[in-house]
Order: structure tokens, then C-alpha cells, then sequence
């Protein structure tokens, strides 16, 4: 039978009655006649405090055995279930029976093969930095910072299914390998079977023959299952997609991820207005989630990790989103550009890609709360955005929250074959390597919509976290691929 996790039992009334707890030490401190041992299981932040009396202790071995006993041992505790007299807590265990699972050495340990030495458990009482704690990613998920993240993790996964199995939505599990790039950027990672060192030496190989590769052609990880909910999306009117993505671009930043997670909807009978009203919706159900039922962590990380957060959150959960044209976008910043040469790093100008801090100015000083910007150039916009009838701008979409910038991006899908075929030539892709895609047009097209979500950029904007390698089990990026 699996414990009591220990979050229940601190909820529980004490009545003297025995209970089991599982879990890893967190201190141990040695009194005169007493010895407290705080355990935790990681099923919320506060660990439960076990009470060893040395004068009724029932034998030598559970003396031995707390003697041994140091931070990060792993334990199995059995005692009463009592009131608690410190300050803090309202219950605490009266042990009466203490097993050690598994030991975690406060100093090097060494033995006669390099493999059976030990080195001292890393997680001592005391705080650590991120970028150490970025070195023991598997380690790391036993502190505070890095629980509360998994547990934010978890629950936010849960709101986005429910959000969309509650309007009719349908999980899709698109392909992690694909031929196709979806968007047009090349910075994909390859797949194959191909011994390539054995290709590389030798001379009179100029290129690699893919016909004779696992699926006959190049393939890659994809950048983002979107072509394949519009297959759906045009088959069962309204589908999701939830799973890892893949960018191969070499960008060493806080803000990116060689692998991360996508929320991908895609709408059949959707125009670029049901799009907007979508991703607001969507964008505010799921942070009043997090106030709601994340309300421990959301106040973990409004002490220690960024001060005001659960008051920032309520205010976008509260706001309603302004709505402002990219060109509208544009006159607003170069306006203030030009009261300021020094505002900005990057001057913007209609037709550049908005950066970060464009973003940051639009939400913050402009809209003073979230903006959904629209109707971006078409030279910076993917290939199946739907061209408006000025044939300079895309039925584009992009929300932008206060302190992080774009959180979401999306679309309305070019729906008409002629216009999405002469899209594709102009840009140098070849109508038949996605003639599957185009045959949605052939066959009972329809205005379609859609829109992506990063879930590790939610992640950090609810939680806070400076870092995108920190609210992911164990980041992937350049030159990173550990654990």
C-alpha cells in the first residue's frame, strides 16, 4: 500500500492514532532528552516533525540508526499522530519506529573502485543558486524552489486539458518526427540513421543518400504539430495538440529552449476575431487556475522569487485586452522613439519583427495591461497566415502579457489554394512536399483558425522564474543535453 502523503496527514485532527510517513530528512537536531527529525515527500512545501523521546526509545538500533541519520536519507517513520507545541505546526509525530531506506552521506565516502566511491549529498540546509542547482538537475527537484515548480508544472498541464476537453476540443498527438517545416525557418534537427562519421571520411561521398535512410528521405524533430491539427481541425472541427517541440537555433538566452513543450488549438469555421477571443479566454482561465489552486507555490514564488507576482496575475486574469494593429503598433513606438533616441536597442520601423522590449513598452506603457497585436507585414509571418485583401499584411495574431512580452502567437489559416500555392513558391518552398496540405484546400475548404502557446513561457510568467531552463525538468539547449 502506497503512504500517506504527508500534505494529508498535516491536515489531519490529532487524535493519538498511528500513522506511517515516508519521505526524505530534511534537518535532524539532537536535544538533551529529545531528537526532531523534519521529513518531507515533496507533496507540498512543509515537512512533518518527528519526534524521537531518547528515554522510551524501544531498542539500540533506532538509536544507531538516528545517530547515522542525515540530510537528504531517505525514511520510513511510524508513530501517534499528536499536537504539536512549536510554533508553526499544529501536528507532529511521536515516533516509535525508525527504518532508513537510503543514505545520503554528509561527507565523501570512498571505496576501493572509483565507482563505489560516494560524494557528499550537495543539498545541505543551506541555500544554493539556480545555476549550481542547474548542475544537478536530478537533484534538484528536492528543494523548494524546484518542488513548487514541479507541482505548478503539473497542475497548469492539468487546466490546459480540461480547459479544452470542457469546449469540445480533442487531444491530437501529432508527429515528433516529420518531413516538413512547418515554419519555413530551417533551424530544425536532423533525424536519421545514417552513419554519418562513416560518410564524413569518406572523400568520394559528397552527400548523404537518403534513400537509403530509415524513412527514405530527410526527416527532422519537429518545430510544431500546427499542419497536422489543420488535418484534423478540418475533418472534426476543434482539436489540440500538447507535446514537445523542437528549434535547432543557436540561442543561448534565459528566454530559449532546444526542446519545450507547445499548446497548439486549431479551429475549423474560425476566423482571426474567434482566434483573439479564444487565447484571451484561454490565456485568463488558466492563470485564475494557478490563483486558485496553486495558491501555495504562487506564494512561494510572490516572497522568494519576484515580489507582487499574485497581484500582477489578477490583474491580467481581470483585464481586458487591447487590441492595437501592428502598423497602429509601430506609429505608437516610433513615437516614442522619437522623444527618446536611447529607449529602445533596436529601432523599430514598420516591417521590422517587434523584439522583447517593443513588447514590454506596448503592455506596459502604452495598453498599461495585456495587447493583442494584429495584422503584421507578411514578410515576417509564416507561409499559411491568410493574406488580407491589402496583400501586404497577414490575418495574424499575437498576445502580449506585462513583463514577459508574446505569450501567444497565431493565426487565421490561409484557406484559398491559389493564394497559399503562390505564398509557398515565393518562398522558395515546393508545393509537392506539402501537397497533403494543399488537398485541404482542394477538398472542402474552410476558414480555419489556430494559435501556439509555449508552456515553459507561461511557466515563467506565472511563476516568475528569471531562468527558462528552470521550469523544465531538465533543459535542452545549446550544448546542454545532461540527465
Amino acid at each position: 500500500m502506497l503512504p500517506i502523503l504527508i500534505k494529508y496527514i498535516l491536515a489531519e485532527k490529532p487524535q493519538s492514532q498511528e500513522v506511517t510517513i515516508s519521505g526524505w530528512v530534511r534537518t535532524k537536531r539532537d536535544m538533551k532528552n529529545l531528537i526532531f527529525v523534519e521529513v518531507n515527500d515533496g507533496s507540498c512545501f512543509a515537512g512533518i516533525q518527528c519526534t524521537f523521546d531518547k528515554a522510551v526509545l524501544p531498542d539500540a538500533v533506532i538509536q544507531s540508526s538516528l545517530d547515522s541519520l542525515t540530510t537528504g536519507a531517505s525514511v520510513k517513520i511510524r508513530g501517534k499522530l499528536v499536537s504539536s507545541p512549536a510554533s508553526g505546526q499544529n501536528v507532529e509525530i511521536a515516533a516509535s519506529s525508525l527504518v532508513i531506506l537510503g543514505e545520503a552521506p554528509a561527507e565523501n565516502v570512498s571505496g576501493d573502485k572509483a565507482e563505489l566511491s560516494i560524494q557528499a549529498y550537495p543539498l545541505q540546509k543551506k541555500r544554493h543558486s539556480l545555476e549550481f542547482l542547474r548542475e544537478i538537475a536530478h537533484l534538484r527537484p528536492r528543494t523548494n524552489t524546484f518542488g513548487a515548480v514541479a507541482r505548478l508544472r503539473s497542475k497548469m498541464a492539468f487546466a490546459i486539458h480540461r480547459y479544452f476537453y470542457e469546449r469540445d476540443f480533442h487531444l491530437l498527438h501529432t508527429p515528433i518526427i516529420t518531413a516538413g517545416d512547418c515554419e519555413g525557418a530551417g533551424a530544425m534537427f536532423q533525424v536519421t540513421t545514417l552513419d554519418l562519421a562513416c560518410a564524413a571520411k569518406d572523400i568520394a561521398c559528397k552527400e548523404a543518400d537518403y534513400s537509403k535512410d530509415f524513412f527514405g528521405k530527410k526527416t527532422y524533430l519537429t518545430v510544431s504539430g500546427q499542419l497536422e491539427a489543420e488535418t484534423y481541425a478540418t475533418a472534426i472541427s476543434r482539436v489540440y495538440t500538447f507535446g514537445p517541440t523542437f528549434r535547432a537555433e543557436n540561442s543561448n538566452t534565459v528566454r530559449h529552449l532546444a526542446e519545450f513543450w507547445m499548446v497548439e488549438p486549431e479551429m475549423a469555421f474560425a476566423q482571426l476575431e474567434d482566434d483573439m477571443s479564444l487565447a484571451e479566454d484561454f490565456l485568463k482561465h488558466v492563470i485564475n487556475f494557478a490563483l486558485d489552486e496553486c495558491a501555495d507555490e504562487l506564494q512561494f514564488f510572490d516572497a522568494h522569487v519576484e515580489k507582487g507576482i499574485i497581484e500582477n496575475l489578477r490583474q491580467v486574469a481581470c483585464a481586458r485586452f487591447t487590441h492595437i494593429t501592428y502598423t497602429d503598433a509601430v506609429k505608437e513606438l516610433e513615437k516614442a522613439a522619437g522623444t527618446n533616441k536611447n529607449l529602445f536597442e533596436f529601432q523599430p520601423k514598420w516591417g521590422c519583427d517587434l523584439q522583447s522590449e517593443h513588447e514590454k513598452f506596448l503592455t506596459e506603457k502604452v495598453a498599461s495591461g495585456p495587447v493583442i497585436v494584429t495584422d503584421y507585414p507578411k514578410e515576417i509571418k509564416a507561409f499559411y497566415m491568410k493574406l488580407n485583401d491589402d496583400e501586404k499584411t497577414v490575418r495574424a495574431m499575437d498576445v502580449l502579457v506585462p513583463r514577459l512580452g508574446e505569450i501567444i502567437g497565431g493565426s487565421q489559416r490561409e484557406d484559398n489554394l491559389k493564394k497559399l500555392t503562390e505564398r509557398m513558391s515565393a518562398l522558395n518552398l515546393d508545393p509537392k512536399d506539402y501537397y497533403w496540405y494543399l488537398d485541404l484546400r482542394r477538398y472542402g475548404t474552410v476558414p480555419h483558425a489556430g494559435f501556439g502557446l509555449g508552456f515553459e513561457r507561461l511557466l515563467q510568467y506565472v511563476s516568475g522564474m528569471a531562468n527558462i531552463r528552470d521550469v523544465i525538468p531538465f533543459p535542452r539547449a545549446v550544448g546542454q543535453a545532461e540527465f
